[in-house]
């Protein structure tokens, strides 16, 4: 690649960075989960609290991935830092889990969230399920793929509109407390609490926040990227993080418990229960905003991974960027979440990307301390308990869910090994 092509690269700010990693973490998982955790936890104070800890979790990994950005300035993620920093073998299983769980299994689960939340309209009724969720991705693929140039000053406008209309809608729910909170009223004995139970909420929860890691995936085409990409990752998860708790608060009490525990669609339920039908149009539109700009952050991220893996010839050549975007990779992720749409539910996508993605993740975090380990001074703030919170608090919810939830968690290791498989296999070939 030129100089003249890089440098015409880098073109994204950190305002662009930012909202990057605010459109990844604001998706489907903030405006469904709640209602699922709320079943199990049987207690808004907990579903708040388990949002309160992932929270310091996710910071505690946006701290640890923006050390190693500031150390690995390419794009590529996972997969960079553990192929430069443990073993290409490492790194190629992270790209693996990226490609298919991190981009093409996120894609599709707010894809199929999106359709979920469109209103019922005579045009679609007859449409097969999945229909309106692939014409979104492949809308998303168009955008970054054909019109690069559009990409992200689209990205950055629908994502600024997006956080306007959940302060409007903050606004407006948080002035009917505490008459219009059905949620505040005890609702009878509350459950032993239960410590296996709150780790499979915060694996869930966990998928909310794991977008938080998003800038990093396009670091080669960020100005300054030793600076504006951690500053995009602290910055965009702080801000996530308090949206989250606010945004939760009225979900999980201005509704009674009866009306949205066990449900998906609790942010639809609390905004009809605090200002009827015409506040529950606001919040669809802000929902189906965020899930669009969450679809356009992956199929804008995602492809950058398969990118850098092509340039270190790992995947086939012709997933490299061509001129300004990398064409190919986009059009194999659509490709890919179009197929995911039809093959799970949207719970079942909850837990199996939640595992596999705290995994990934963790092992990542993880590699900051071998880099330490051999002497190489990367700087990490207050060192070590930002990557030992993540890691000891990823790995331990890890394996408490995947007691709970043994299908999926066995989904999310078979996808783990697949990579090493396939790694093994592609070096017998060479």
């Amino acid at each position: 690649m030129s100089a003249d092509s890089t440098n015409r690269r880098q073109s994204l700010s950190l305002f662009s960075a930012v909202n990057l990693v605010v459109a990844s973490m604001i998706g489907a998982g903030v405006y469904t989960t709640s209602g699922f955790t709320l079943g199990d936890l049987q207690s808004p104070y907990r579903v708040i609290a388990a949002w309160a800890v992932g929270g310091l979790i996710a910071i505690c990994g946006a701290i640890s991935y923006g050390a190693l950005a500031s150390r690995f300035t390419a794009s590529g993620g996972e997969y960079l830092f553990l192929s430069r920093a443990v073993h290409p073998a490492a790194g190629y299983v992270a790209g693996f889990v990226s490609i298919l769980s991190g981009f093409t299994g996120a894609t599709a689960f707010a894809a199929t969230a999106f359709e979920s939340y469109v209103p019922d309209l005579e045009l679609w009724a007859t449409w097969p399920v999945g229909t309106i969720a692939s014409l979104v991705v492949i809308a998303a693929a168009l955008m970054h793929g054909v019109y690069a140039r559009l990409g992200t000053p689209i990205q950055d406008l629908l994502v600024t509109g997006k956080f306007v209309l959940l302060v409007i809608f903050l606004c407006i729910a948080f002035a009917s407390f505490p008459s219009q909170w059905r949620g505040l009223e005890p609702t009878g004995p509350v459950g032993a609490f239960s410590w296996p139970m709150f780790a499979v909420s915060l694996m869930w929860i966990s998928l909310s926040y794991s977008g938080f890691n998003a800038a990093v995936y396009v670091a080669s085409e960020a100005r300054q990227p030793s600076v504006n990409v951690p500053r995009a990752l602290w910055i965009g998860t702080i801000v996530v993080t308090v949206l989250y708790l606010l945004l939760n608060t009225v979900f999980v009490f201005a509704p009674s418990f009866d009306e949205v525990s066990g449900k998906k669609e609790i942010a639809v339920i609390a905004a009809r229960s605090i200002g009827g039908p015409s506040f529950e149009s606001l919040i669809r539109s802000v929902l189906l905003v965020s899930l669009a700009t969450s679809i356009s952050a992956m199929m804008m991220s995602g492809p950058r991974v398969m990118a850098k893996m092509a340039d270190d010839g790992v995947l086939p050549v012709w997933f490299r960027f061509e001129s300004e975007t990398p064409s190919a990779a986009i059009a194999l992720q659509a490709v890919l979440a179009i197929a995911a749409i039809q093959l799970a539910s949207l719970q079942q996508l909850l837990s199996y990307l939640g595992f596999t993605l705290s995994v990934s993740a963790a092992l990542t975090v993880a590699s900051l301390f071998l880099l330490r380990y051999r002497g190489d001074q990367v700087k990490v703030p207050f060192y070590p308990w930002p990557p030992l919170v993540f890691v000891a608090a990823t790995l331990m919810i890890a394996a408490i869910a995947c007691y709970q939830r043994p299908v999926e968690c066995i989904a999310g290791l078979l996808t783990l090994a697949s990579g090493l498989g396939f790694y093994v296999l592609r070096n017998r070939g060479r």
